[in-house]
């Protein structure tokens, strides 16, 4: 909560990319990339929840182990 407002992370982390397909699911340093965007959000101290926003079942299942 910041200033009596509370505040909602929306993550959008599409399927389909032109470059890197699937970025969002693919490791770095042993982690997929959506769980350095959710950690980051879920860790600071103003905000309230985090939601993620895919079309891609892989993605949603992975974003919700974090």
């Amino acid at each position: 909560m910041f200033n009596n407002n509370k505040i909602l992370v929306v993550i959008p982390a599409r399927g389909g990319s032109k470059r890197i397909r699937r970025k969002n699911i693919r490791l770095l340093a042993d982690k997929p990339l959506i769980y350095y965007a959710i950690n980051i959000a879920k860790s600071s101290q103003y905000v309230d929840d985090v939601v993620v926003s895919t079309e891609d079942p892989e993605t949603s299942k992975i974003a919700e182990k974090f």
